[in-house]
């Protein structure tokens, strides 16, 4: 457990938890899921001490499932967000299959999705998260505003957060974009599975492959729509707050909503993303079987018209192979020669008549 202290003329970081919160800014407290299991007693202690009120059980099971999807609540002492975020997890590496007189092709990596939420309980003066143990939210976000706080002295400490809801926003937007990692690698991955679909000198086998992508593409989407249903019942709650009669009140709740209108923009855009990947993955597997059924035609064209063509042939050999004494050209030392001429012509006659037909020929000449 870390805890923080934002204030207005700067950000600290303090060994425990206080006794009061301080005159100024607002108290960040940012738990591991598990820890915060163990200390939930001494953290409730805390809130009561604080600000008079505790977190709901219900809210307390919310903030240690791992596995629940995003969504918002609130009652009158805190705002509860539960955001899953979006990021690549461990690399799996998968050998490429090997075609047999063929050199093994490199090893491809297939992207894996990390979707544990975190958790947000938004105080007006104090805000505590709940991290999953690895994630780095939580110390990106301390060194970052630790780095911030000497730049930003010459700024009016423009880049501090000025509320648990202005911080709360910086990370939830933080944790969408952190999906541009993910994107990239799913993009590569679907464009190295269409490559293959395409090339006509490769026999597809990597179905499963595709079936977890197409997978991983749909846990995505659930799992943004989720996002927007959660931010934008926020954005509805903002809306809902009491009006404020002070003018930098009125500036900051303004601020909040430009920052949650822009964190629900990134969310429909890495939406758009993962529904363009999910169709450009359902074309390419159609145009796979249109241009496989385009091959199968063209052979069964191919055979179709050599089999055409040796019809006649077999018909002349079948003819002069019955057992007849009196059949023609049979005693003729020329026989053998003038059946082979005309058989030859006939071949050739077919062929003719088959390519200016375009029965035969490549591709691009039809």
């Amino acid at each position: 457990m870390r805890i923080f202290h934002v204030a207005p003329d700067g950000f600290t970081e303090l060994c425990e938890l206080p006794q009061s919160l301080p005159p100024l800014g607002f108290v960040w407290v940012g738990v591991a899921r598990d820890h915060f299991a163990l200390r939930q007693t001494d953290i409730q202690a805390r809130l009561q001490a604080w600000v008079g009120a505790q977190i709901v059980d219900l809210h307390i099971s919310d903030l240690l499932n791992a596995h629940l999807a995003s969504h918002y609540d609130y009652t009158s002492w805190y705002d509860l967000m539960v955001f899953r975020r979006l990021a690549a997890g461990a690399t799996v590496w998968e050998e490429a299959p090997t075609e047999s007189g063929r050199a093994p092709r490199a090893r491809r990596a297939l992207a894996t999705i990390d979707t544990q939420a975190v958790g947000f309980a938004v105080f007006d003066r104090l805000m505590i998260t709940v991290h999953p143990p690895d994630c780095a939210v939580r110390d990106f976000f301390a060194q970052r505003l630790s780095e911030s706080t000497g730049a930003a002295e010459a700024r009016g400490m423009a880049r501090l957060p000025t509320s648990p809801a202005d911080l709360m926003l910086r990370m939830v937007n933080h944790m969408v974009d952190s999906y541009l990692d993910l994107r990239r690698i799913l993009t590569r991955q679907f464009a190295d599975l269409q490559a293959q679909l395409f090339d006509p000198k490769s026999q597809f086998g990597d179905w499963q492959v595709l079936l977890e992508s197409r997978n991983s593409l749909h846990v995505l989407e659930d799992t943004c729509e989720d996002q927007r249903s959660a931010v934008q019942e926020w954005l509805d709650a903002l809306e809902e707050w009491p009006a404020e009669t002070d003018a930098d009140k009125r500036r900051e709740r303004e601020l909040l909503r430009v920052r949650s209108r822009d964190v629900l923009e990134h969310i429909e855009r890495v939406l758009t993303h993962v529904r363009r990947l999910e169709q450009s993955a359902e074309t390419a597997v159609q145009l796979h079987f249109s241009a496989l059924g385009h091959r199968t035609n063209d052979i069964m064209r191919t055979l179709t018209v050599l089999t055409a063509v040796f019809l006649p042939l077999n018909l002349i050999t079948g003819f002069f192979g019955m057992n007849f004494d009196g059949l023609p050209l049979i005693h003729s030392a020329t026989g053998v020669w003038i059946a082979g001429g005309m058989m030859l012509v006939i071949a050739a006659a077919l062929g003719g008549l088959f390519w200016r037909r375009r029965y035969l020929g490549s591709s691009r000449q039809r």
